[in-house]
């Protein structure tokens, strides 16, 4: 701030000018003039101006950037609409001289084309763009050629080495001045460039000269610096400032000189002229005020503004005279920047502030009213006016809560985020800077659509990052943050220049990235940010005393209290604010103690925490703590002898006092009664009042922290200052209360003004679908889109609600932006609706805030109305008094209703964990609380259903009982809309109990009730609902619990069957087989609930109804009941498995092996009496099909009354051998025919299933079919081999289902679950033949036979394997008993042998049984001499030898034949003398 100006405004951010879409439109241009080629000024600064245009105005804003110079930026903006979000940047082939020119289109084509524009390149090339609206471009790049027109002017212009040097335009003309003083109108836009008349000169021509054709241009002047036009009577002049000081006025329609004047012999010597501007004309005079910025040529810092009168008369002629006096302005700081005249004052904006002159004949008493730029206020919500600000708020924080880390850290990041995301702070294009130095790769249009919790996050995200790869504290990183932040503020929000609309008096600021009013002061900041001398000025103070000592008191107080503040001031106001907005461990009244206990101690230092977080070393911190305690004692002895002298001014402490109230009753927000009758709505003026009141409402805040803080520090030292006990009472009872009361008024304002929006809840389609609100709400949309950004806080939400004062209508400018006082005036009427309403209807604003909490229930912010309704609750525990708790109109119940009503709404926008637990928890209480109140039924029964809470839906409640039914089954009812099982249980169960006292029933008989039901009913409904509940919850014990107490027959059958349903659904169903439920009585109804279930379930689903009551049974012992489920469910199995694939139908077989296995272990525990179940009943869902009986060769016979273990035994080897074949997808089911068993067998050797096969012939055949069967399976199996001589393909290694016994089966153990797999090298056929042959042998002796007569019979050529021919001769020890002994023996073999012309083979079995004989030993000389004559197929020897000599006599293996013939006619001849000697030795020895 300037020296010698009062603090007189403020700027003020206008909402959402930092967040602009640029349609970026590329301007054509058909000329080759090179950049080179310069010939006119470049754009060295930074340069914007606003152009208001039309009633209303709208305000047309351009800016063109020294970084860009070759692009200009065009915004519209209208008061009363919102700032636009997209905006026009055009791009031209060459640099832009510091100038554009827009006005409206009165040319031709005003409706397509509203505005025109005019621009000039530094190569001389003039634009002229007719524009239309913004929205026309959005689809375009290319600016269109057919609607704009490019012209060279330095083509007209005669003196080619001339510069141009100024330009200016007007409607239908561009000028520019030129280095040799000449002034050039083009007609652009009106003449065509090529006809006559399109370019003229503004000079002066005399007679003579035009007779003799010259040109004289008078007296030479300087190169022109200036051109400014001006309209007065309808008459366009131009005014023409040159370098040497010259002031020209010339008439632009006739193009004459009308003035003429040397500035030069007025001002100081050695100054340049720069700058020239030009006011609009005083009303009612004939006055122009005239402005001029001269330079020192040896200090160009060194700038001054001269003001100037210039007088006209529009009489017989135009007559211009210049005032002989000037009022001078030298600029002692900043370098100026620009200068907008209005009717009484000049404005000057610098780089440092804005300052104002009101014009003025006597220079003496001209006053320069300064207005503090929005830089002050950054820097100081960024610890960057003074070093060690950041600092103090660790230490402070560390002072006052625990030396924990967890505790401090968060709260001082709180602290930091919340001032950086202050409206007027934040900004968008300066926080992607800064993320982008931070290498975040987050892009800007991404950032811009983040809410404010989403910056949050980044935000934090970002310094937690930076305090672990850094290893630096907190602090220094917030610090850096803060720094880095604060310097790319300055860069994107530079100076540009004034925006000044001299209709409405308003003044604004144009900034490189953003858009900003000014404002007026309230008289508190005058007073606090001012000077002390001002407080005598304001009379609204002065009324309030009786005599000049109070106020001499006052002043004095102001000072003790300002110098208090400096000392922690700001810092510790920052951490009591934030304290009362979150949730901390201490509370407000401590944190004041603490900060006090600072002052009088100073700060605890011992902390590592503390100490980590400070830079420097060791050394470093003890100095600061001996200079922070050097300050701390001159600040207890400069405010203990100003409170000596103050003490000794008043004479007594009570006068102090009695003045301290007066000034905080100045402090209270003012309350007018107004009476509002039309709508606000959110434009640029409304956001300028949103931050207007946060401004007001922060100085406030502060100033009541002071008092309270000063108060505080007094009554400690009370004994020094000699304070009373009445006084120390007075301060205590009355004033610091006041105070409290004070700093929460202004504390929800601010929080009001400060805190963004929530986000808009996402609605489903059907919700969409179901309110016919598909796309057709624009208005809402565009509504939705604002909530939850940064800038966009809850005070427009009010502002909604909020009307134009009815009784004063002169500040109020919806059209136009409004003046610096109009701002205040609009600031104090929306901060009185806030605090009292319309028409000032609240008695507090505690009852206030209940109203303010419904209108952002209604808009649904229920976050921050849970907030608001928090802190008044806080704040009315601080009267510490039961009757001030809860009021008489039952505020205080509705105050919880609404807050349980919040804290509902916020779980259902996505809240999860213990997060939503804890909302949960609380809304439940604060229910609950609600309808316990004093004044309770009244007060809530009262609220209508236009508030955008639930609605209650009932009335006429009598008593307190019947109030409390109806209230919790409405909150039921609530939580159960909202999907909350927890609060709705307990609501519940609270209703059960005001059941009995709210109806007065006895014996269930019917009453006058509301609602006209039975005790019995309304009991069963609401048990009924805690089984849900309970149920919902997973509370399956509760809800079990909730079925046996529910008094309603009807209601316990449906819930139980749905308490089935659920615990089938959810997998829990295995809990009704434990323990855990009584079922004392209700077992039938479970048992039969389950199985009316299970008959209409899906076979397939999990878990199996069939399965559970199998386990159901067991658990209670009843095994035949068990039996019976599990085959229901193997019955079942079969019925559907036809339909399924041979994958399901496998599955499904392992499954009924699994149920059949099942059953029979069930009825094994059963005695064999009565092991047993029923046959499947006629009409039931599972088919009926026949299975065999093992009844020797008796055909399969059908199903008898009941099923025993056999018949389950038979069931599962058939099922067994299904199994099977499904694994090699052979379909296969019983039929019950003749001979399918048969066929059966033969299907499972082809498969190679010899195992199963055989086990069903074992199981299902006895006797003759039994060898039958045998000997066919065993031919299969041969002529296989004969078939397949090598390997067989699918071979078995193991038994799955017989032993090696005879008469031993496993009938009931659990089937092979894995296909057979490819046998090995070793597997053959051939082994497969030999393994069965020889387990299965003693079951019918011929089987040796069976297999060697078909491997004859299928290969005559074949040699038999010598295990089969081994299996021919086993018995015979030592071959006592010659060919014979089994039915297996040599003798079959000799004559297969014969049969089928194995001659050969014949003849050596033959030969080697007769000489096996032949070689017995001595020893056994008597058991050979037994009659042997029967041992040897004498008979089949003749055929042998018939069938040789046949041969031979046929010639076929003559020799082969005839050595057999001789081998065999000796072997006999030797056995027969052997025998005849064995008879004799008989005889003899006889």
């Amino acid at each position: 701030m300037g020296t010698g100006s009062a603090l007189a405004g403020k700027e003020v951010p206008v909402v959402g000018s930092d967040v602009v879409r640029w349609i970026d439109l590329s301007v054509p241009s058909s000329s080759n003039i090179a950049a080179a080629d310069a010939a006119a000024p470049p754009t060295a600064d930074d340069r914007a101006s606003c152009f208001v245009i039309g009633d209303p105005p709208t305000y047309l804003i351009w800016k063109i950037h020294k970084a860009q110079p070759q692009t200009l930026e065009l915004l519209e903006l209208t008061a009363s609409k919102e700032f636009p979000r997209v905006g026009l940047r055009f791009t031209f082939t060459d640099a832009l001289c510091p100038f554009a020119f827009i006005c409206k289109n009165e040319i031709s084509g005003a409706s397509r084309f509203p505005y025109l524009l005019y621009v000039l390149t530094v190569s001389g090339v003039a634009y002229f763009l007719r524009i239309r609206n913004v929205s026309a471009y959005a689809s375009l790049s290319i600016f269109p050629v057919n609607e704009l027109l490019e012209v060279n002017v330095r083509g007209y212009i005669p003196n080619h080495t001339a510069a141009i040097t100024a330009v200016t335009a007007t409607v239908g003309g561009l000028l520019v001045g030129t280095s040799d003083g000449s002034v050039f109108c083009f007609q652009l836009g009106v003449v065509d460039p090529s006809a006559p008349g399109f370019v003229r000169e503004l000079r002066d021509e005399s007679g003579i000269s035009r007779l003799w054709g010259l040109i004289s241009r008078g007296k030479m002047v300087g190169t022109v610096q200036e051109l400014v036009i001006l309209e007065l009577h309808d008459k366009k002049f131009v005014f023409v400032l040159h370098l040497d000081g010259t002031l020209r006025i010339w008439d632009l329609a006739s193009g004459s000189r009308v003035f003429s004047y040397n500035m030069g012999i007025m001002t100081m010597e050695g100054a340049t002229f720069v700058r020239l501007w030009v006011g609009p004309s005083y009303p009612n005079s004939s006055i122009i005020p005239l402005a001029i910025l001269y330079r020192d040529t040896s200090d160009e810092n060194s700038e001054m503004i001269s003001l100037y009168s210039i007088l006209y008369n529009f009489g017989d002629r135009i007559v211009f005279s210049m005032e002989p006096s000037a009022q001078n302005i030298p600029l002692e700081e900043g370098r100026c920047l620009d200068v907008k005249l209005t009717l009484d004052k000049i404005w000057i904006l610098k780089d440092d502030e804005l300052v104002s002159h009101a014009f003025s004949t006597n220079i003496d008493e001209v006053e320069a009213l300064s207005y503090a730029l929005q830089e002050e206020f950054v820097a100081d919500q960024l610890f960057q006016s003074t070093e060690h600000l950041a600092d103090e708020i660790l230490r402070i924080t560390h002072s006052i809560f625990s030396s924990s880390k967890d505790d401090i850290l968060p709260f001082v990041s709180s602290v930091f985020l919340r001032r950086l995301l202050l409206p007027g702070v934040h900004h968008n294009a300066t926080l992607y800077a800064t993320l982008v130095e931070y290498s975040r790769h987050l892009g800007e249009s991404e950032l811009q659509t983040l809410t404010a919790d989403g910056l949050k996050k980044e935000i934090l995200s970002l310094i937690e990052h930076e305090v672990g790869s850094e290893k630096v504290s907190l602090l220094h990183c917030w610090k850096c943050f803060f720094t880095r932040y604060f310097h790319n503020w300055c860069k994107n929000n530079a100076l540009y220049g004034l925006l000044v609309d001299s209709s409405s008096d308003a003044v604004g600021l144009i900034r490189k990235n953003s858009i900003s009013l000014f404002r007026s002061l309230e008289d508190i900041e005058r007073i606090v940010e001012g000077s002390s001398d001002e407080v005598s000025e304001l009379t609204g103070l002065v009324d309030i005393f009786d005599d000049d000592l109070e106020c001499e008191i006052l002043i004095e107080l102001l000072r003790c209290v300002a110098s208090f503040s400096q000392q922690l001031g700001k810092t510790a106001s920052s951490i009591f604010y934030e304290s009362l907005l979150t949730t901390t461990v201490v509370s407000s009244e401590d944190i004041v103690c603490y900060i006090v206990k600072i002052l009088e101690t100073g700060y605890c230092m011992s902390s590592p925490v503390l100490q980590t977080s400070t830079s420097g070393d060791h050394i470093v911190v003890l100095e600061k703590e001996l200079a922070d305690h050097k300050s701390l004692r001159k600040l207890s002895v400069d405010m203990f002898l100003s409170l000596q002298g103050l003490h000794k001014k008043a004479s007594a402490w009570g006068r102090i006092l009695n003045v301290i109230e007066c000034f905080l009753k100045f402090l209270v927000p003012q309350k007018v009664i107004q009476k509002y009758d039309t709508e606000m709505s959110s434009n640029i003026n409304s956001s300028v009042i949103v931050h207007t009141t946060y401004q007001i409402a922060k100085v406030m805040f502060e100033s009541a922290w002071d008092f309270l803080l000063f108060l505080s520090y007094l009554v400690d030292i009370s004994g020094q200052v000699h304070l009373s006990h009445d006084d120390i009472n007075k301060v205590q009872l009355e004033l610091v209360p006041m105070l409290q009361d004070i700093i929460f008024e202004w504390l929800i304002i601010i929080f009001f003004t400060i805190t963004p929006t929530a986000a808009a809840v996402t609605e489903d389609f059907n919700s969409k679908l179901s309110s016919l609100q598909i796309d057709n709400n624009m208005g809402k949309r565009l509504w939705n889109d604002k909530l939850g950004r940064c800038d966009f806080t809850l005070a427009f939400i009010f502002l909604l609600n909020v009307g134009s004062s009815s009784l004063d209508h002169s500040h109020f400018y919806s059209e136009r932006f409004s003046n610096v006082q109009s701002f205040i005036n609009r600031t104090r009427d929306f901060i009185s609706w806030i605090i009292c309403g319309q028409a000032g209807g609240s008695s507090t604003f505690l009852s206030r805030s209940i109203d303010l909490a419904f209108i952002l229930f209604k808009h649904d912010q229920y976050g921050a109305a849970e907030q608001l309704l928090t802190i008044a609750e806080a704040h009315l525990l601080k009267e510490k008094t039961s009757q001030s708790i809860q009021d008489a109109d039952g505020g205080w119940c509705i105050r919880h209703h609404l807050l349980g009503c919040c804290l509902l709404a916020e779980v259902q926008c996505g809240l999860h964990g213990t997060q939503k637990d804890k909302k949960v928890s609380d809304a439940i209480r604060c229910f609950f609380r609600s309808s316990s109140g004093n004044g309770a039924s009244v007060a809530l029964q009262s609220l209508s259903d236009d508030l955008g809470i639930p609605y209650l839906g009932f009335s006429g409640c009598t008593s307190i009982a019947e109030w409390k039914l109806q209230y919790y089954q409405w909150a039921m009812q609530l939580f159960e809309r909202y999907s909350i099982s927890e609060g709705a249980c307990q609501f519940a169960l609270a209703a059960l109990e005001q059941v009995d006292e709210a109806l007065h029933m006895k014996d269930e008989k019917y009453l006058n009730n509301s609602v006209n039901e039975s005790v019995t009913t309304i009991k069963g409904r609401l048990w009924a609902n805690v089984f849900i509940f309970a149920l919902d919850l997973g509370r399956y014990y509760d809800a079990y619990c909730a079925i046996i107490s529910n008094p309603d027959e009807e209601s316990k059958c449906i819930c139980l069957r749905r308490f089935i349903n659920i615990l089938y659904e959810q997998g829990a169903i295995k809990i009704l087989c434990s323990n855990k439920l009584p079922l004392i009585g209700l077992v039938e109804k479970v048992e039969q609930e389950l199985a009316w279930k299970a008959e209409r379930s899906d076979i397939s689903a999990k878990p199996n109804l069939y399965k559970l009551l199998y386990a159901f049974q067991l658990h209670r012992h009843n095994w035949r009941r068990a039996a019976n489920y599990i085959y229901m469910y193997s019955a079942r199995l079969r019925t559907e498995a036809a339909l399924k694939d041979s994958v399901g139908s496998s599955l499904m077989l392992q499954e009924r092996l699994n149920a059949l296995s099942a059953a029979v272990n069930a009825l094994h525990l059963v005695h064999p009496a009565y092991a047993w179940i029923d046959s499947l009943a006629e009409g039931s869902s599972v088919v009926n099909e026949h299975y065999p009986t093992a009844d020797n060769d008796v055909e399969p016979q059908g199903w008898t009354s009941s099923i025993d273990i056999e018949k389950l035994e038979n069931e599962f080897v058939l099922t067994s051998a299904e199994y099977m074949l499904s694994l090699v997808n052979v379909k296969w089911t019983f039929s019950g025919k003749h001979g399918a068993l048969s066929d059966f067998a033969d299907i499972l050797v082809r498969n190679n299933f010899y195992d199963m096969a055989f086990t069903v012939l074992l199981k299902f055949f006895k006797g003759s079919g039994l060898k039958r069967e045998l000997e066919r399976v065993l031919s299969s199996i041969a002529l296989k081999c004969c078939l397949d001589k090598v390997e067989s393909t699918w071979v078995e290694e193991h038994s799955h289902l017989l032993t090696s016994a005879k008469h031993d089966m496993v009938v009931h153990g659990s089937p092979i679950t894995v296909p057979t797999i490819p046998p090995t090298d070793r597997n053959s056929c051939w082994a497969t033949l030999k393994l069965y042959l020889e387990k299965y042998k003693d079951f019918h002796g011929r089987l040796p036979i069976i297999v060697a007569e078909t491997l004859l019979r299928a290969d005559p050529k074949i040699e038999l394997p010598l295990w089969l021919v081994q299996l021919f001769k086993e018995g015979q020890k030592e071959r006592l008993w010659g060919m014979t002994g089994k039915e297996s023996n040599p003798a079959s073999l000799f004559q297969l042998f014969v049969t089928y012309d194995r001659y050969a083979e014949a003849t050596s079995l033959l030969l080697e049984c007769i000489d096996s004989f032949a070689s017995m030993r001595p020893a056994d000389i008597i058991r050979r001499k037994r009659p042997f004559a029967v041992w040897f197929p004498y008979t089949t020897i003749e055929r042998l030898l018939y069938r040789l000599e046949e041969l031979i006599r046929m010639g076929h293996m003559v020799d082969h034949c005839d050595k057999l013939k001789k081998v065999l006619h000796g072997s006999l001849q030797n056995h027969l003398k052997m025998l005849k000697v064995d008879s004799d030795d008989a005889i003899s020895v006889s």
